[in-house]
């Protein structure tokens, strides 16, 4: 491989990914408390007017995960990153479907609607991370499934249902979710499976 000159890194126009993975970053330091809710409002306008890699490093070189992003997507990463983004739109997953043991989550003005009742988990325990601004989001899990709440609600609101018997259990899979919401909301709901209660996740 030929490596690039950075000055022709610079002057590659970037993608809609490239676009979403700096606004993560930004929420992400708001939710840490290194930018106020001014401050990232218009890194995350810049962010969105952008159109070639060296608009983006000013705008975030100065924070933490700067380092590993400034390459973004055409520099290549270690694996896939799940990343859901609802702008004035909402993301929903239901049914059958494959969780990703990890998963990203920010919704500006949008929202995001899961259902893990019938879904494929990776293994015992979900990650999601969490970003609403100004927007939402829904989760419904099944009954015997544990949920961990470690986000942070500024102005905004979030509800997790309490224990069932079949959550309480040591074996039971768990949702751990952290993040913020800012001006916005976090639900998580408990319900049972629709005709057959039985049915483990995963199968």
């Amino acid at each position: 491989m030929i490596p690039q000159d950075p000055s022709e890194i610079s002057r590659i126009r970037i993608s809609d990914a490239d676009r979403d993975r700096a606004a993560s970053i930004l929420s992400e330091a708001l939710a840490e408390g290194r930018l106020t809710a001014e401050e990232h409002s218009e890194r995350l306008d810049a962010v969105y007017a952008a159109k070639v890699h060296a608009d983006i490093v000013p705008i975030i070189s100065d924070l933490p995960a700067a380092p590993a992003a400034l390459g973004l997507a055409s520099a290549g990463r270690a694996g896939p990153e799940v990343r859901m983004v609802s702008i004035f739109s909402q993301t929903t997953r239901k049914g059958v479907w494959q969780v990703p043991a990890e998963i990203e989550v920010i919704n500006i003005f949008g929202g995001t609607v899961l259902d893990l009742r019938e879904a494929r988990l990776p293994g015992k325990e979900v990650r999601i991370r969490a970003f609403c601004i100004l927007g939402g989001m829904e989760i419904t899990v099944p009954p015997e499934m544990h949920v961990v709440d470690n986000g942070i609600a500024l102005l905004g609101g979030r509800e997790i249902p309490p224990e069932s018997d079949e959550s309480a259990s040591p074996d039971a899979p768990v949702l751990r979710l952290s993040g913020l919401s800012l001006l916005g909301g976090m639900t998580v709901r408990r319900k049972r499976r629709k005709g057959n209660d039985q049915k483990r996740l995963g199968r």
